[in-house]
């Protein structure tokens, strides 16, 4: 296989909705507790990403298998990428098991490392990851995927990044989980959106598919207001962290980003084609979740 082909398989260009909350989990753990674990944070980093890959493989592997068994032959063998490059639909199964259990094993050295609350983290991260695109219901095609998605590596991953790095010093409670929540709640809905953009440019194909995602049961106009409602709650939820002192101040310059923002929900909202202005969201994402690292690096090293 290719690197290319590999590189489209796991949907690499996707991997900022992991990696910048695992780098703002880092930054929140060094502001609130001046501590690092850097061989628990690597390995969670290799775990993540590989799990992380897994998972968008996985998904490309069950819409084809489920493409094949509806005999939808124009998207198993035009648009999804397993039938388009010839790709061995067993090789890529293993492929993705190799992934999941290279995962799993480190997920586990880590539990060993820092306690039980990782467990029940990383389970419900492998459920949720599972359960997105397996089963005879999987998650993304129910109208729960922007929620899962959001929720699960926008704040899921940020705080078990917050969680590798203190488990020695700070008890994990509400106390410890509650601002880590308000403080990944722009990546959440930044997330959150990429998917419901995704799920709105593919209406038409996800009814053929028997999908019934989000946009199913709002519809399209609908669909669009909480494209947009997303990213208010996102900034809002920003300005809270700040005010509780969730995150530093200077990560409030995150708010720059607005009117690039509003340019690119635009752009989608008067044309939601997939091949044409999906690609907005995508650029949303990337630049509200590097601006909100960036900034808060700043005001990590300054203390602002």
């Amino acid at each position: 296989m290719k690197p290319k082909v590999f590189f489209e398989l796991v949907e690499i260009k996707a991997k900022t909705a992991s990696v910048f909350p695992f780098l703002m989990g880092t930054l929140y753990a060094w502001y609130h507790f001046h501590t690092l674990h850097l061989a628990e944070l690597v390995v969670f980093f290799i775990a993540m990403l590989l799990f992380n890959m897994a998972v968008d493989a996985n998904d490309n592997y069950q819409d084809y298998r489920r493409a094949e068994r509806e005999q939808a032959d124009a998207f198993r063998e035009r648009t999804n990428i397993i039938g388009r490059e010839h790709l061995n639909p067993s090789m890529i199964g293993w492929l993705i098991a190799i992934m999941i259990a290279v995962s799993g094993a480190l997920g586990l050295w880590m539990v060993s490392r820092t306690g039980w609350p990782l467990l029940g983290l990383g389970l419900f991260s492998f459920v949720v990851g599972y359960c997105y695109a397996g089963g005879p219901r999987p998650i993304s095609s129910t109208p729960f995927g922007e929620f899962f998605s959001g929720f699960t590596m926008g704040f899921v991953i940020f705080l078990i990044a917050v969680y590798v790095n203190v488990f020695a010093v700070a008890p994990f409670t509400w106390s410890l989980v509650w601002p880590v929540l308000l403080a990944s709640g722009l990546s959440q809905a930044a997330i959150a959106a990429l998917l419901l953009a995704n799920n709105i440019a593919d209406e038409t194909e996800d009814k053929q598919l028997g999908r019934r995602t989000i946009v199913y049961y709002l519809g399209r106009k609908k669909s669009l207001v909480f494209f947009k409602a997303l990213y208010a709650a996102g900034y809002l939820a920003l300005i809270a962290a700040v005010v509780v002192r969730a995150v530093p101040a200077l990560t409030l310059l995150t708010l720059a980003t607005i009117p690039v923002v509003v340019k690119n929900v635009r752009a989608f909202v008067s044309r939601p084609v997939k091949t044409e202005t999906f690609v907005m969201a995508i650029k949303n994402l990337f630049l509200i979740t590097l601006a909100q690292v960036v900034f808060m690096a700043l005001g990590v090293l300054f203390d602002l």
